[in-house]
């Protein structure tokens, strides 16, 4: 990592999380399911994680994929997570949840924001469902997150670049803005650039394919739409140290 910027790398697996630290990454996400958009990472894959690994480890703390307007019984599996988490070693958490008319859910936030202190919290991309972003941030900030994940409200941070320049001149230091979402060596510069951003977060992954030899090919683990069986996707060593220079550069 240089100064001036950080970049955070999600991953789910101990070894996208080596190669993350061994690319440049200054942070990690550590999460499950990246094919959900992440959820709740298991403790054994904290700790073996944070076994290998020396930068911080924010983890993820989403108990199911969909959206962000949570049940009291989910609420419980958060707050059962949060506990474990933060015994088992983690160095942030990243958390969201939203009211059913799309605002930040400040009440509940509160009360998971003391359950986490004294770690520092990301608000995920829940904030990309808000209905008022400007808004939304304003609640982040007076709530106390470090920093929100944004793809600027859009399909990717490239097509979100004009709200996530926006948030990030309204943040005025008091959060930070990071950029995520579809960011490729392709268009990062294009993003720091246009919109002021110091922190950057992107999954550099790479397809790899199994290495089993016997194959049933008529057989899925997940839904009928899901993942290819026999692949797996991986931080890319080579992408995140693309990614790194590149962000080097820009600032």
């Amino acid at each position: 990592m240089s100064e001036g910027f950080l970049m955070e790398v999600c991953v789910d697996s101990v070894e996208s999380a080596i190669n993350a630290e061994r690319g440049g990454a200054g942070r990690i996400e550590l999460c499950s399911s990246l094919q959900e958009g992440g959820i709740t990472p298991s403790i054994g894959l904290l700790k073996v994680v944070k076994q290998y690994t020396r930068i911080p480890v924010y983890a993820m703390i989403r108990p199911r994929g969909g959206d962000f307007l949570y049940t009291d019984r989910e609420v419980e599996v958060m707050r059962m997570d949060m506990d474990l988490m933060k015994g088992s070693g983690a160095d942030g958490l990243v958390l969201g949840a939203l009211t059913e008319d799309g605002r930040v859910d400040a009440e509940l936030c509160m009360e998971l924001l003391a359950a986490c202190r004294p770690l520092p919290v990301t608000f995920h991309r829940a904030f990309d469902m808000v209905r008022d972003p400007s808004a939304a941030l304003e609640t982040l900030v007076s709530l106390g997150f470090e920093r929100v994940l944004t793809s600027g409200c859009d399909c990717s941070a490239l097509e979100g670049l004009p709200v996530i320049k926006r948030l990030v001149e309204q943040a005025k230091g008091r959060i930070v803005v990071m950029p995520g979402g579809g960011i490729t060596e392709r268009n990062l510069q294009r993003i720091l650039e246009g919109s002021g951003a110091q922190e950057f977060h992107c999954s550099a992954r790479s397809s790899r394919e199994s290495a089993m030899k016997f194959r049933n090919h008529h057989v899925n683990m997940g839904a009928s739409i899901s993942v290819p069986e026999y692949a797996s996707k991986v931080a890319d060593v080579t992408k995140v140290r693309t990614l790194n220079a590149i962000a080097k550069n820009t600032l």
